[in-house]
């Protein structure tokens, strides 16, 4: 195959893994472009957006985790892999005729996480050092790679990852035989909490994980543990989920096997219920302990967990919207960290006696106005 179609199966076969932003507003998810390629939204510190190549350099991989399309024993993927200079170059060539914000380097585990490694690592290092490209480049790493590997990648990213997949041991023995949970997985994202940590001299590379939701049994409490952990103890800048599709993977997976199985659609309700709890705590400075699940140890699919918090504690409420603090605002439904803000900055002005007043109508106004006191 030529570069470019090469490009184009990779490219496409990446898009299972989303452990870098990916858009959740109209219009502002991933898209088509590059000739076949694979466009991800990108979102950057002065609040706007940018544009990342994303793409595998080799989809041939010898794990064969259960739940993935390109695992070692099927037979439905086209096989290619680039070299780390016909990447680098196609990368600049797309990157002239659309400005690109950075790279996204992923690979399957083409004969050992070693050799695989060395291919993302090269793609990097000739941009950064044969062609001075200054821009953004996340390396996902390989589940078992070296240390050696992990500070090589760490040196030249901007960005690394590594899917942590399941909550525990327990439910990744179902999807994989091939790699050991705390070798390769667990002791790898400790390795890269360690090599970024605030103070050190790589503290600037920021580390994100992902969660397969849905191909094992767990429970979402199980995932909301895991998740305190990533962030408190190992300081990870993002944990993303990926709900598993049906269908993709082996037909002995837990999660195609479960007697009361999710439709497609309640499978993604469940991935956009863990983005909400996600987002509850990073930016509305909730502890994991205190996101609400059932008696099942699973979120409500109907309701999101600020609204499920706000019914069980009935005590916190009703807040003076003309008085409260912020952080009590924020546990409002219907209220988020801009809406907050417009409520402190024209509360200086004038009492508000409605939602309405400070241009807050339709659905939020709706669900959060329960939850207010405008008498004072």
């Amino acid at each position: 195959m030529d570069t470019l179609t090469k490009l184009q199966i990779l490219s496409a076969d990446s898009q299972y893994d989303l452990a870098c932003s990916c858009g959740n507003a109209s219009g502002n998810g991933r898209r088509r472009g590059l000739e076949g390629s694979w466009l991800y939204p990108v979102s950057l510190a002065n609040g706007g957006t940018g544009i990342l190549l994303k793409t595998l350099v080799s989809n041939a991989c010898s794990s064969d985790c259960k739940y993935c399309p390109l695992r070692s024993n099927s037979d439905t993927t086209r096989r290619c892999t680039l070299t780390p200079d016909e990447l680098a170059r196609a990368f600049l060539e797309f990157d002239h005729k659309t400005p690109l914000i950075g790279l996204f380097l992923s690979s399957g585990i083409l004969g050992t996480p070693d050799r695989s490694m060395q291919l993302l690592i090269d793609t990097a290092e000739i941009l950064r050092y044969c062609f001075h490209y200054k821009g953004y480049i996340h390396i996902k790493i390989i589940p078992g790679a070296s240390d050696e590997a992990v500070r090589r990648a760490i040196r030249v990213a901007s960005a690394v990852s590594l899917n942590i997949e399941t909550p525990g041991r327990q439910h990744f023995q179902k999807l994989s035989q091939y790699k050991d949970y705390d070798q390769d997985i667990v002791s790898r994202l400790k390795l890269m909490a360690a090599e970024t940590a605030p103070g050190s001299p790589r503290s600037r590379v920021k580390c994100t994980t992902q969660f397969i939701v849905g191909a094992s049994d767990e429970k979402d409490l199980e995932i909301l543990r895991y998740m305190e952990g990533l962030y408190q103890r190992l300081r990870f800048e993002r944990v993303y989920f990926s709900a598993y599709q049906p269908g993709l993977g082996s037909s002995d997976l837990p999660g195609e096997q479960r007697r009361f199985q999710l439709q497609p659609a309640d499978s993604l309700t469940r991935e956009h219920r863990l983005y909400q709890a996600d987002f509850l705590i990073r930016t509305y400075h909730f502890e994991p302990t205190e996101i609400p699940v059932g008696n099942d140890g699973n979120l409500d699919l109907c309701r999101d967990p600020k609204e499920v918090w706000a019914a069980l504690h009935p005590e916190c409420f009703p807040i003076l919207i003309n008085h409260a603090e912020p952080e009590k605002l924020l546990r409002v439904p219907g209220l988020g960290p801009t809406s907050v803000q417009r409520i402190l900055r024209l509360r200086k002005r004038f009492r508000i006696r409605t939602l309405a007043d400070i241009g807050i109508t339709g659905k939020l106004r709706w669900k959060a106005t329960p939850f207010l006191d405008f008498s004072a």
